[in-house]
């Protein structure tokens, strides 16, 4: 067994299937399949059922995961600290984060980390929840997260790294129903038609209280892409509460963005493994991170 059959193996869970992961992977197909074959033989186990064209799990599989994962990572680790000796001339994060947050402080970050170290490339994979950031970075799918949450993150496996807060406000339309330059108070929210996000996000929480408040608001469109609730707006389907992250790209696009009364905010935070960062993800933490004034 060598890591490389294990990167072979975890394209394979990653990408769903053997024909996904060999165009990944930029591997002819037979190659692939040979390769978890062996690393089959090798376990004196099968990782995979193959179904027709699906590759499924076994058991044996799932309890790869995460060794292979930690290997894989290991391995990484080694290759980026020779590399740190010569200053971050290449490598590789991966970091999971929340749409919203995606938007920004996360663009705001790799400007910044990219602008001081090029040649590190930098991929973002999709979290729909905290719940799906944090089990990104503990199972090592992901070595940095970027989540938010209305209460602080409770004492977990990983590292938690305050970056700030996002406050909540409301987008419509052009044709508001709300008069310019005042904060919407919650009571003006009955009767009005709401764009939300799936169980577990910040804003679909917020909309859960505000109804289990009083406020006789409809859901109008519950959805899981993120991407489609400007679109959604501004073609009159409903209203929306995002974060404040958003302001900008809406205003652009034609839509009108409210303050709400009362606030309401998200605590942003950057997680991290707790065992030993590569050296870019340990300075992309450095960057991202507000360090506290020294007096």
């Amino acid at each position: 067994m060598d890591v490389r059959q294990l990167e072979y193996f975890l394209a394979v869970v990653d990408h769903g299937g053997f024909n996904r992961a060999a165009a990944a992977l930029y591997l002819a197909q037979p190659s692939l399949s040979q390769a978890i074959r062996s690393l089959e033989r090798d376990l004196g186990s099968e990782l995979f059922h193959r179904v027709g064209r699906r590759a499924v799990l076994t058991e044996a599989g799932s309890a790869l995961i995460e060794p292979a994962r930690t290997a894989v990572r290991s391995l990484e680790l080694a290759r980026t600290s020779v590399e740190s000796v010569r200053g971050l001339h290449g490598g590789r994060i991966e970091i999971a984060a929340m749409p919203s947050q995606s938007v920004e402080p996360l663009t705001g970050m790799i400007e910044r980390f990219t602008g001081l170290h090029p040649g590190v490339t930098v991929t973002i994979r999709a979290a729909s929840t905290p719940g799906d950031v944090v089990q990104a970075v503990r199972t090592g799918v992901a070595e940095l997260g970027l989540l938010a949450t209305p209460e602080p993150l409770p004492a977990t496996d990983v590292a938690v790294h305050p970056v700030g807060e996002q406050r909540f406000v409301l987008v419509t339309p052009p044709d508001s129903p709300f008069p310019p330059g005042r904060p919407v108070r919650h009571e003006q929210l009955a009767g009005q038609r709401l764009i939300v996000g799936q169980q577990g996000t910040g804003m679909r929480r917020y909309i859960d209280d505000l109804r289990a408040s009083g406020v006789d608001c409809a859901i109008a469109v519950e959805t899981e892409h993120r991407v489609a609730i400007l679109p959604l707006v501004l073609s009159g389907v409903g209203l929306t509460v995002v974060t404040d992250s958003w302001r900008e790209l809406a205003e652009a696009a034609g839509a009108r963005v409210f303050d709400l009364d009362p606030t309401a905010v998200l605590r942003i935070a950057l997680v991290s493994r707790k065992h030993t960062l590569t050296p870019a993800a340990a300075r992309f933490l450095e960057i991202a991170v507000p360090q506290p004034a020294v007096e």
